[in-house]
Order: C-alpha cells, then structure tokens, then sequence
C-alpha cells in the first residue's frame, strides 16, 4: 500500500491509502475523494479526471500518450502540469504523491 495526498482547489486534503497497480483515478473513485468525477470510467474519454502535479512529482511519471495529450485539450483549466489520472498507474516510487485537484470538478 502506498498514500497519496489529494489537495482540493479550497486547500483542503484528503489522504488515502492505494494499492500499486490501481490509477490514481481508481484510487480515488474507491476512497470517496471529492474533485475527481470519472464519467468514462478510465477509458481516457472524458477528462474529469483531470489533476495537476507539482514539479517533484510530475518528473516522476511516464510521459503522457497521444490520447490523453488530446484529451488534455479539452479539459478545464488544463495547464503544464495536467494529467489525467486515469492514466498515471500507481508504482512504489510514488508513495506519498501528491494530487491537486481542479475547481472545475467539483
């Protein structure tokens, strides 16, 4: 098991508990984490699972593909460090990563 920590657009944290191997978006929708919304349920068709990462974090993940790229395009608020999170697989380098999320999906 490995945490992460979910920071709200208003500040506020929500800390769970995930297991590697789950997307940061399944880790999410299974420990009630407000912010992420998952219309597509992981098919990277929708981009309500949008997050941001801050630098420490973001060098940490692989490259993002063409579909999420694209998909980035249409989320809200897109920025540098935006990724959807149905694409960012858990691996034990990322314990204690953080995640912030959007105003645009609560």
């Amino acid at each position: 098991m490995l945490t992460i920590n979910f920071i709200a657009f208003d500040g506020s944290t929500t800390e769970i508990e995930a297991d590697v191997g789950q997307s940061v978006m399944q880790a999410a929708i299974n420990n009630g984490v407000p912010g992420i919304v998952a219309e597509c349920a992981g098919a990277c068709a929708c981009a309500t699972c949008h997050v941001y990462f801050d630098k420490e974090w973001l060098v940490k993940l692989p490259e993002p593909q063409n579909a999420e790229k694209q998909m980035l395009e249409y989320a809200i608020d897109a920025k540098e460090n935006s990724r959807l999170g149905c694409q960012i697989k858990l691996t034990d380098e990322l314990d204690g990563l953080v995640v912030h999320t959007p105003e645009s999906q609560i």
